[in-house]
């Protein structure tokens, strides 16, 4: 009889937490699904099969917290969903395993550069591939208009400016000195965001869709397969040694290819994903309990995804 495991997703009541929720809820590796956050308001909770407030992760109950509910819940492995909280874990340096229980995520090269936006120019410098000129903002003397600022280690769309004169770069750069400013590359309707998987063994899954942003999320996306892309993105996973489920962004320029952001955990688009075949969560959950990689189908253009909504009265 296949084993079914106790999961806990920590950092739950996101959208990225809220996805992995629904993919884990019935599936047939999965017994129960334990989720927390630090409170309540969150419609996670009718998505899962017990829910638990927590501290904060800047807390110095914060593990302690964890520890307990992974001893009275049983739980066979962990799976963080909000950033801070891979931050808090890539700052410690846990990685791994916590409690003694499989933790899923990616690995710390990965997270190191893809968690410091002026790192992963660098990164892809170093490694040969195109990326937008990149600069810290108190560090520009000549800006060419438009500019595109964002916070170094912020993520989202919710820290990002399109700076279009000389009045708003100099009141930007007063007041976010330490943000980075990067050439503005491509067209908005050629901007795609990518899963990219590796296995413990080197095996490399990616899928790639043209996407538009609806409310600073991935509201429609087209599956779209590009052999520019491809490369790129398997040379991503060699150079950074990739172990475990990433997410890539870039848009067409000049020179092919350009990333302009790693984010070095699973996305947003992770449901739409999953329901395509392209099942990282479940390849990753495999990994950690040391089963089989599961296969899939990697011929799927032409598909699309659209972004809904749910409501919950309780």
């Amino acid at each position: 009889m296949k084993r079914k495991y106790n999961i806990l997703i920590t950092g739950c009541g996101g959208d990225i937490g809220q996805s992995i929720a629904k993919i884990l809820k019935g599936h047939d590796m999965v017994n129960t699904v334990i989720g927390t956050d630090i409170n309540t308001i969150t419609p996670v909770k009718f998505m899962i099969d017990k829910f638990f407030v927590v501290s904060p992760c800047s807390s110095a109950n914060y593990l302690g917290d964890l520890n307990k509910l992974v001893i009275e819940n049983e739980i066979d492995l962990i799976m963080p969903c909000s950033e801070v909280e891979l931050r808090f874990f890539n700052r410690e340096n846990i990685y791994g395993y916590l409690f003694d229980k499989p933790l899923i995520m990616a690995n710390k090269t990965s997270m190191d550069v893809g968690f410091d936006k002026f790192l992963t120019s660098q990164f892809l410098k170093d490694n040969g591939m195109p990326y937008p000129a990149t600069e810290i903002l108190a560090n520009v003397k000549n800006p060419v208009f438009p500019l595109l600022i964002k916070s170094r280690n912020g993520s989202g769309s919710k820290s990002l400016f399109i700076l279009n004169d000389q009045a708003d770069f100099e009141y930007y750069q007063k007041k976010f000195p330490d943000f980075i400013a990067q050439e503005l590359v491509g067209k908005d309707n050629e901007e795609f965001t990518c899963g990219l998987f590796r296995s413990k063994t080197g095996e490399i899954r990616h899928i790639t869709y043209r996407r538009k942003l609806i409310g600073g999320f991935s509201g429609y996306g087209k599956v779209e397969q590009d052999e520019k892309i491809d490369r790129v993105l398997e040379l991503v996973a060699k150079k950074l040694e990739l172990s475990g489920s990433i997410n890539v962004q870039l848009r067409f320029s000049k020179n092919g290819p350009c990333i302009f952001e790693i984010n070095p955990r699973f996305s947003s688009t992770v449901l739409f994903r999953h329901m395509m075949g392209f099942e990282d969560v479940i390849w990753s959950i495999e990994e950690a309990m040391n089963l089989p990689l599961s296969g899939w189908d990697a011929n799927l253009k032409f598909r699309e995804f659209y972004k809904g909504y749910n409501e919950y009265v309780d």
